[in-house]
């Protein structure tokens, strides 16, 4: 699609999960990009790019990267990151002129693969796993696709309210409350092992690392950074391995192990895959799961999107499900839907 049908799109779904800034600052860039104004030469080269480029969030990003590393002192006084309150007309001059002055660094940080790995959708994830392990009782090995810097790989040390019920430390910095909506089992989780990859994986112990991570989350969703920063303490407390990886070559290297149940998932990265990739993971685990037994099960847990139809209605829509399958057998279930961004989480196994 073309650049201003991108940043439509992007401004729709900033405004439906909640960040109406965004949506404003998008609408923006669509009318300056269509009168020829500054962002034609900051996006040029990118016309005709897929959706799943995303590049309404790079460009946002790379902006919320300056503001928060101080280099652009006249838009701080309006990102809510940082402690501004955004005004259209004051706000949007600021952020134009951060495109004129600082052009050929936003392009460069444009070629940056998305890292929107975002916190919140740990509770798709964690939730998941304790509806697998009530199932397939054995020490969990997680692996990662599309980890970026892993994160979520360190679910089990969040905190989840809901319903009167806790899960996770008390003391965690990371708390859901409420996490989600329906039953989930109480089962002892035990992580063996915490591994992932990514394309251009960032390290969340550095300060570059920590800054662009911070960058891709939307300023003026102050639950969602205070996620992340509580995230990225506990990161500094429990390892996991990282790799720069694709998630293809990633694979190819998994081994099943004897006595543990060893999980495959992701989050919201399906669409970046190219559909040749997407067929090889797909084939991968096809492989492992033809090798796995009761004592070496496989899983691939994901939340991912899926095109629906309504046929009351006759619309087209997207709805975000968590669903695993398991080996042996390859059963596949529905365990839940949740948005986005991981809120509004309803278990509904079916």
């Amino acid at each position: 699609m073309d650049v201003v049908e991108a940043l439509q799109r992007q401004a729709t779904a900033c405004e439906d999960l909640g960040s109406p800034m965004y949506a404003e600052v998008l609408r923006l860039l669509v009318d300056d990009y269509e009168v020829g104004g500054v962002s034609v030469e900051v996006l040029a080269g990118y016309e005709n790019r897929s959706f799943g480029e995303a590049i309404g969030l790079r460009l946002l990003a790379a902006v919320h990267g300056l503001v928060l590393s101080g280099s652009a002192p006249e838009l701080a006084a309006f990102y809510p990151s940082v402690g501004g309150s955004w005004d259209p007309v004051l706000g949007w001059e600021a952020f134009e002129q951060v495109l004129q002055s600082r052009s050929g660094e936003i392009r460069s940080l444009l070629t940056q693969p998305p890292q929107t790995n975002e916190v919140g959708r740990s509770a798709s994830l964690y939730g998941g796993l304790l509806h697998l392990v009530e199932a397939v009782p054995l020490p969990v090995r997680l692996f990662e696709i599309g980890a970026s810097g892993g994160l979520n790989l360190r679910a089990d040390r969040f905190r989840y309210v809901a319903r009167g019920t806790s899960y996770g430390p008390a003391d965690s910095p990371v708390v859901f409350d409420p996490a989600w909506t329906g039953p989930v089992p109480d089962v002892e989780l035990r992580i063996a092992e915490r591994v992932g990859c990514d394309i251009a994986p960032v390290n969340p112990l550095s300060e570059d690392g920590a800054l662009t991570l911070t960058s891709y989350v939307w300023p003026d969703m102050p639950e969602r950074l205070a996620r992340l920063r509580g995230a990225l303490a506990i990161a500094r407390q429990v390892p996991a391995d990282i790799r720069r990886e694709d998630a293809v070559s990633f694979l190819q290297g998994l081994e099943l192990s004897e006595g543990h149940v060893t999980v495959v998932w992701h989050s919201i990265m399906w669409q970046y895959l190219r559909r040749p990739d997407r067929a090889a993971v797909e084939a991968r685990l096809e492989e492992l799961g033809a090798q796995a037994t009761a004592s070496s099960p496989l899983a691939h847990l994901r939340l991912e999107p899926h095109h629906t139809i309504s046929h009351e209605r006759g619309a087209e829509g997207w709805e975000y499900r968590v669903d695993v399958r398991t080996w042996p057998g390859g059963e596949v279930r529905v365990l839940g839907r949740a948005t986005p961004h991981g809120q509004d989480l309803v278990w509904s196994a079916e």
